[in-house]
């Protein structure tokens, strides 16, 4: 599923792409991608909005319209797709919408998974997503007591919690484990053990990890692609995930895979002892 940094990197290449156009209209070819409010409702609303500015919170990409904000998840697969009236429908493309200078933006997903929303504008900070979402992982508020606060009554894995949107919102199941990876923390840690020290390494390097993901277009695993000839390299800088049985590139020992809330978890048993009892 994209992350954080793919989710910034797609919101980069629309903004290039459609910032200050028009959308005149739009066809939904699967009503179920529509998330808020009914599809009918969201055409209406939609007819003749001018794309204001784009950016993201959690893994929504959000764009800000006159009346209204735009909002996309792009789940396991979401695609954008820049095309024109001449252009033949694909099955996987779901929503159409028609800009003022001709050109089609095409919203796709094979798995039917992603979801659309279009909220007015004062209602954006009273609805969900945004009233379930914790810090954006660079908010100052994000901080040794606010992760205390969450964490010390925690019986649970680390590595649980920090895919736990509620809290600090965007980190995904690639970024997690490298995440504690630099921070030499075992992913079966629980929560409430953590030391001071330990919870001022998951912050530095929450940000460390994912700068460094979004400076290289994120993370390309699978079938993952952003949109039309983007693709990221992060994957490239992988620490430890997917790479079972190789190498540590700091120990030599070699990485191991484990399931821990039913994701796939992948650690170095040496960089990251577990903690004694």
């Amino acid at each position: 599923m994209p992350e954080k940094p793919e989710v910034i990197t797609v919101a980069k290449k629309l903004e290039q792409k459609i910032l200050n156009k028009k959308i005149k209209g739009v066809d939904i070819l699967y009503p179920n991608i529509v998330l808020y409010p009914d599809v009918a409702t969201f055409k209406e609303n939609i007819k003749n909005e001018k794309i204001q500015s784009i950016t993201t919170r959690g893994k929504w990409i959000v764009i800000e319209l006159i009346n209204n904000y735009l909002l996309f998840h792009l789940r396991m697969e979401g695609k954008f797709f820049f095309r024109t009236k001449e252009d033949e429908i694909n099955k996987h493309e779901h929503a159409i919408f028609y800009l003022d200078d001709d050109t089609e933006l095409r919203f796709a997903d094979v798995r039917k998974f992603a979801k659309i929303m279009l909220i007015p504008r004062d209602k954006l900070y009273t609805m969900k997503p945004y009233t379930e979402l914790g810090y954006e992982p660079w908010d100052k508020n994000l901080d040794i007591k606010y992760l205390k606060d969450k964490y010390q009554k925690k019986n649970i894995p680390i590595k649980t919690l920090l895919l736990d949107q509620s809290i600090i919102t965007g980190i995904g199941n690639i970024y997690a484990d490298e995440i504690l990876f630099l921070s030499n923390i075992n992913p079966l840690t629980k929560a409430s053990s953590l030391t001071d020290e330990n919870l001022a390494s998951i912050i530095k390097n929450t940000v460390k990890v994912l700068d460094k993901a979004i400076e290289e277009g994120g993370t390309t695993i699978r079938s993952y692609t952003s949109e039309e000839g983007v693709t990221g390299l992060f994957q490239n800088s992988l620490n430890v995930h997917q790479r079972q049985n190789e190498e540590c590139r700091i120990c030599k020992s070699k990485i191991i895979k484990i399931k821990v809330g039913g994701r796939g978890t992948y650690y170095c048993p040496k960089c990251q002892k577990e903690k004694e009892n």
